[in-house]
């Protein structure tokens, strides 16, 4: 994860930096997107990531299986926003909640996931796609066989789904102003 985003093309100085830590590749092989927008290494089919950005704030996430990341920057939304994103459920489990926007960044940020780690894209209603919701303080979801993790901090909440349970805690670098890898 990188704070301090000034340019949406800092994601990929993310995403190189990620690489490079994690798999010894430097620099960043050539990106390429699937049919419905995923983007994936093609010189190198066994890794996978996937990337997400709000406000200043960008989330990495990286695997040997598809994987999806979304974080979320919490901030007020119409309310007619949660009646149509939202399915009964869902709605339920954000009203016995503390703090609605939280609450709604974060499910909004289950939903991504989830959908980013398909690759398949919003091909239905975003109130049709139905993540575990979490109960407590739990951070490590399940549900059909994928794991759910989720990630929280001030003013920011995240996610990322994988087929095995991702990490219980983030890397946190900065990212320079001008690429400088």
């Amino acid at each position: 994860t990188a704070c301090g985003l000034t340019r949406r093309t800092q994601v990929y100085d993310l995403l190189a930096l990620a690489v490079k830590e994690q798999f010894g590749l430097s620099p960043l092989p050539p990106v390429s997107r699937g049919e419905r927008g995923k983007p994936y290494l093609p010189d190198h089919p066994a890794l996978h990531f996937n990337l997400s950005h709000s406000g200043g704030l960008a989330l990495c996430a990286l695997d040997g299986a598809p994987v999806g990341a979304d974080i979320q920057t919490v901030a007020p939304r119409r309310p007619a926003m949660v009646e149509r994103c939202c399915a009964p459920e869902e709605r339920a489990w954000l009203a016995g909640r503390g703090d609605g926007w939280k609450d709604f960044a974060l499910l909004w940020a289950l939903k991504e996931a989830m959908v980013k780690h398909s690759g398949r894209g919003l091909t239905a209603p975003i109130s049709a796609i139905c993540p575990p919701l979490p109960r407590g303080d739990e951070t490590l979801l399940e549900r059909s066989g994928l794991f759910f993790r989720l990630y929280a901090g001030p003013g920011w909440r995240g996610a990322v789904c994988g087929c095995v349970p991702p990490p219980a805690e983030l890397l946190w670098r900065p990212i320079p102003a001008k690429k400088n890898l």
